[in-house]
């Protein structure tokens, strides 16, 4: 008899613990949130202003992404550029770049010098 008693004791633990615990355990895990890329290469927001220019003759990875449609290995392209053919005599020499068209540097030109510090940032 008492032999009996634990057992229904235990499945009436058991039984309690399945209604409390099941819904929790049958919901699917949240997905994990995607990283954010790191600030040195954080794009502006869509319709942020930019204010400022990027010499294309000193900057690095970093600030030439800031320029609009520059990832970090356009970045890397212009810099192995500049580093194998010399400065940029004047901004249209960056179609020269692999990957840079008349239509990207139209998006960029605003935001781009050859002389003077890089003050490129969001406004």
């Amino acid at each position: 008899m008492k032999h009996t008693r634990t057992c229904v004791k235990t499945l009436a633990v058991m039984l309690l613990l399945l209604f409390v615990a099941g819904p929790v355990l049958a919901e699917p895990p949240a997905a994990p949130s995607p990283a954010a890329p790191p600030p040195a290469v954080q794009k502006p927001a869509a319709g942020a202003q930019l204010q400022g220019t990027v010499n294309i003759n000193t900057a690095d990875a970093a600030q030439l992404t800031l320029l609009p449609g520059i990832g970090p290995k356009m970045a890397e392209s212009i810099i192995a550029y500049r580093s194998s053919v010399g400065t940029f005599n004047s901004i249209e020499d960056l179609v020269n770049v692999k990957g840079i068209g008349p239509k990207s540097l139209e998006k960029m030109r605003p935001y781009l010098s050859i002389k003077g510090e890089t003050t490129l940032k969001k406004g």
